[in-house]
């Protein structure tokens, strides 16, 4: 189950001073917001755009996750002082308030309630992290994809709109039943195989075959699901 955003968690007075001991930023999509192995130690709460957040082992890359609006990044160097643990680039053109870790830190003593807004958003990323484990004990790829493209949709996913004959534009306002939903960022399928354990010709085996042949198309900057529901179940979530 998806928690709020960091942002959406926050108290309103949390919010506001935030927004006071931040810096408005711009970041051109390619760009870095974060390396690892380095020690800058700056945090980032993202109010648009999208960023993937990615480590490399002796060539080999693997992508932890892929963040939005409300999203917060940079907050496990804030606690621990450690180096970064990946990198962070952005996808998109992406905006963000950033603040040196001190000052992020100043403002949740300021405000006891907004660490539990921090604290949520590491139980949401670790309880992501053991289902993805789970997944491979036995292995299940079709699950470990359908879940990455379940958090797409959570996060970045809008109603496909459709237009009628008689030229009028369709659409629903909602994203979770079983209409159309598209993700606009350029996710590509090697980018799905990366992020959920597996290489891109398993990713392409897995969009071709039943039960998702026909019902989601990835192409270069757009991923199509026309069916969010057959995605809960290849994902193995009980239907309500």
């Amino acid at each position: 189950m998806e928690t709020a955003p960091f942002w959406d968690a926050l108290p309103e007075r949390a919010r506001e001073a935030l927004r006071e001991a931040g810096a408005p930023v711009v970041i051109r999509p390619g760009a870095f917001l974060m390396r690892e192995h380095t020690r800058a130690s700056q945090v980032f709460v993202l109010r648009a755009g999208a960023v993937k957040v990615w480590v490399d082992r002796d060539g080999e890359i693997a992508i932890l996750d892929v963040l939005g609006p409300g999203d917060l990044v940079g907050e496990l160097e804030a606690v621990d002082g450690g180096v970064r643990h990946a990198n962070v680039e952005a996808l998109t053109r992406v905006e963000a308030f950033v603040l040196p870790a001190a000052r992020f830190r100043a403002v949740l003593d300021g405000h006891p309630g907004s660490a539990w807004a921090v604290a949520a958003v590491l139980a949401e990323r670790l309880r992501d992290s053991n289902e993805l484990r789970v997944a491979h004990f036995p292995d299940d790829p079709e699950r470990r994809l359908a879940s990455r493209l379940l958090r797409l949709v959570s996060r970045f996913g809008s109603p496909v709109k459709e237009e009628r004959p008689d030229g009028v534009t369709e659409g629903s306002d909602e994203v979770t039943g079983d209409g159309g939903v598209q993700v606009r960022i350029p996710v590509t399928q090697q980018d799905l195989g990366r992020w959920a354990g597996m290489g891109r010709r398993k990713v392409a085996q897995i969009l071709a075959a039943e039960p998702v042949r026909g019902g989601l198309t990835v192409a270069r900057n757009a991923i199509v699901v026309r069916s969010v529901d057959a995605l809960h179940r290849l994902a193995g979530h009980d239907a309500d």
